[in-house]
């Protein structure tokens, strides 16, 4: 973690716009038209990491990621077009660093959409709509479902139509249909060499969704609580390049929501089913169809005190099924799709023991904001394998005979931010720990360390 925030110092002497007193902007430097938006990002980041989880894979790791979007959208009324380019690379791995095509996607497209603005609406009186087409990012309600991802070095995109209907009281009614990207390289060592090649549609894997969100459903008890439901869905089959575990799946769900104020308590509530079948694996010989019946429910009671620097602190609990017997022709086990896992459980990349599949995990939460430039959060989770039969997804790890316990261990994690230049320069510093408890001591092939540590250091220049 030293070698980050050492590392960080030398950019911030290299970086003149850290010093700069007002935020650079893209579209002011070039004199863009009023109906050109012209904006992006540049980031980099240094991760640490010692003691490893991940199974085949010990000692210590680092990586050196850099990511930047630039986006282009003309609006010329009533369609806007749109293109955002995408460059994510990654230094210092070597071939014990997990990487894959979430963390390093050199040069590509990441959206090249069509819009259409102001189309009746569907809810009510006022309401409009817009419809976008093309390769697009998505992100919907609590992004627990679908996102569009901050954190990680590289971006998700779809392509397809998502259809976005508001009214003057801010419901939202949002109905999409699209395929995920596939991102290359994927494997090594085109991801080493951040080699150039052009993602492609996986137009074999459907996704659809349908989802609603009423606001003030109770203005007289609680006001400003949100009411969400929804329906997903993804069906996949097989091509000779791609390989599936062929999904067909539904998946229904709710949520009660009501934003953190000062003063006032807050609530998170959101559950999900899934059915649907699939094979074991995606391997072309497997054939036997399973039953899936899986679920997900994250739960987060909060309260922000009146006082200086706004303390918030929440109980929180998350709970994604496990498959319990691999051989009963059914999978249980709530997989995590296309929706977010930093925001509620761990800091990810080269981390992230955590993901909402085969977890049980009671926690807290402490979030502060001193001022507009300053804010921190640190959580704490005590994670327990839903199924102490199923395997521990991230770190690929399992006991089939549940002997080995179901405790994972105790994981922390914090960050801290703060704007160097308000709106333009942000520096972030952040740390992870995972104590390993019973499961992991008592595998047979378990990690050879009881800690791991993680700590990053990033700096991001929004223009």
């Amino acid at each position: 973690m030293l070698r980050g925030v050492g590392f960080i110092g030398v950019m911030l002497l290299a970086c003149p716009a850290a010093f700069a007193q007002e935020a650079f902007r893209l579209e002011e430097a070039v004199k863009a038209p009023d109906w050109l938006t012209l904006k992006g990002e540049t980031r980099v980041r240094y991760e640490s990491l010692d003691g490893q989880f991940r199974a085949g894979r010990e000692g210590s790791d680092q990586l050196l990621l850099f990511r930047s979007l630039l986006l282009a959208e003309a609006d010329t009324g009533p369609v806007s077009f749109g293109v955002e380019l995408q460059d994510s690379r990654t230094y210092l791995g070597d071939s014990g660093t997990p990487l894959s095509a979430s963390i390093a996607n050199p040069l590509d497209i990441l959206q090249v959409y069509t819009r259409f603005d102001d189309l009746p609406g569907f809810l009510g009186e006022g309401s409009t709509s817009h419809l976008t087409l093309g390769r697009q990012t998505v992100s919907i309600g609590s992004k627990r479902q679908i996102e569009r991802v901050d954190y990680a070095n590289v971006i998700k995109s779809y392509t397809g139509a998502h259809l976005v209907t508001v009214n003057d009281r801010k419901d939202e009614f949002h109905a999409l249909y699209v395929v995920p990207t596939a991102r290359f390289p994927a494997t090594r060592p085109g991801l080493d060499d951040n080699e150039l090649s052009g993602d492609e549609e996986q137009w074999q894997r459907q996704i659809w969704g349908l989802h609603y969100r009423r606001t003030d459903l109770l203005p007289d008890f609680a006001p400003g609580l949100w009411g969400e439901v929804f329906v997903y869905g993804l069906e996949e089959k097989d091509i000779t390049n791609f390989q599936t575990p062929d999904r067909s799946y539904v998946a229904p769900g709710f949520r009660l929501y009501r934003r953190p104020k000062t003063g006032q308590w807050d609530i998170d509530l959101e559950a999900a089913l899934r059915k649907g079948t699939r094979y074991a694996s995606s391997d072309p010989g497997d054939t036997q169809s399973l039953s899936v019946d899986a679920s997900m429910i994250f739960a987060a009671l909060g309260y922000t005190f009146d006082m200086p620097w706004q303390p918030r602190f929440a109980f929180e609990y998350y709970n994604a099924s496990g498959d319990d017997d691999p051989s009963d022709n059914r999978f249980d086990q709530h997989e995590r799709l296309f929706g977010a896992r930093r925001s509620d459980l761990n800091n990810t990349s080269i981390h992230g023991p955590l993901t909402p599949a085969n977890l049980n995990a009671p926690g807290f939460r402490v979030e502060v904001k001193p001022n507009a430039r300053w804010d921190g959060r640190f959580y704490y989770h005590a994670a327990y394998l839903a199924s102490d039969t199923d395997q521990w997804v991230i770190a690929r790890r399992r006991d089939p005979t549940g002997r080995s316990g179901d405790f994972i261990g105790h994981t922390l994690d914090g960050r801290a931010r703060y704007w160097l230049v308000p709106e333009s320069v942000r520096l972030e510093l952040g740390g992870s720990a995972l104590i390993h408890g019973e499961f992991s001591k008592n595998l047979p092939d378990g990690p050879e360390d009881d800690l791991t540590v993680f700590g990053y250091a990033q700096i991001t220049l929004s223009f």
